[in-house]
């Protein structure tokens, strides 16, 4: 990257967000781009709630490229937006923009990329029952998404926040006319529920770094059979997908599904095919560092 020159003619492609000073998006991105030759540069941007309109004006002004979305601003950016891509206008989040000559198109790639790091490890979530942790932005999009597939889901969340769980439960049942039961997050609901998922789904930030021995799952509950996918992806291997791990249950990273995220923004800028593997091995070694 020290050799790479930004010239006039480069597109701008970035990261909205507050705060993003963590994020991965620009290794990933910036990787991609260099490997396949495209003279792109990714850049993260921290931007306020209030400042939000003018950031997307300042897109078109700018003719910058496209963006990725993050925290706090999924939703609020939809009535800034040309338009929407019809899962996107489902989920009601947007995590993606494309800008066509100062057309703002927006999309969800949260949710296909949680779906195709799922296909890439041969599970298929039709019919599967699935539980998923949390109701914030990340479980709505992978519960449309799997709601859509026609998975069978439960949806737990702490009851501080129980309404958010039970607004997502009705409003899936509802498009997709099938019953999605919204429950308190606690270990009696937690044992009744993992007594017959497939697949376990934690959409929510416990076992995040800093505090990386954190679990909502009790090493009990873990069983051979279960697939568990964590969605935390900084450690890489979190408690959760550790235990599970040795409860002989298979385990999904939240790099996968960062990885398949981004690749699909990066298809959608540039219209190649995104290298993958290259980016997944660039973001593991970035984290790799940050753990040692």
């Amino acid at each position: 990257m020290e050799n790479r020159v930004i010239s006039g003619r480069t597109r701008l492609c970035g990261v909205i967000g507050d705060p993003v000073e963590h994020t991965m998006s620009p290794v990933i991105h910036n990787a991609a781009f260099e490997n396949m030759g495209v003279d792109y540069f990714y850049v993260p941007f921290r931007v306020k709630k209030d400042q939000l309109a003018k950031a997307i004006e300042g897109v078109r002004a700018l003719n910058i490229r496209g963006l990725n979305v993050t925290i706090p601003h999924k939703v609020a950016v939809i009535p800034l937006l040309d338009g929407l891509d019809p899962l996107a206008e489902k989920i009601d989040a947007v995590n993606t923009i494309v800008n066509d000559e100062g057309i703002l198109t927006g999309y969800n790639t949260d949710a296909t990329g949680f779906l195709q790091a799922l296909l890439e490890r041969g599970i298929k979530p039709e019919r599967k029952n699935i539980v998923i942790l949390g109701a914030g932005g990340a479980s709505r999009a992978i519960s449309f998404i799997l709601a859509e597939k026609g998975s069978n889901l439960v949806i737990l969340n702490r009851l501080l926040e129980l309404d958010w769980a039970e607004e997502l439960a009705t409003r899936l049942s509802h498009i997709f006319t099938k019953e999605v039961e919204a429950l308190e997050l606690n270990e009696e609901n937690l044992t009744v529920v993992l007594e017959q998922a497939d697949i376990l789904v934690n959409a929510t930030s416990v076992g995040m770094a800093p505090n990386i021995d954190e679990t909502i799952i009790p090493f009990n509950l873990l069983k051979p059979g279960l697939v568990v996918f964590d969605v935390v992806y900084n450690p890489i291997k979190t408690r959760l997908l550790r235990e599970a791990k040795q409860a002989g249950a298979k385990t999904i990273s939240g790099i996968d599904m960062l990885v398949w995220q981004g690749a699909l923004a990066f298809e959608k800028w540039t219209g190649l095919k995104a290298p993958i593997e290259l980016m997944r091995e660039k973001v593991i070694k970035v984290l790799q560092r940050y753990e040692n």
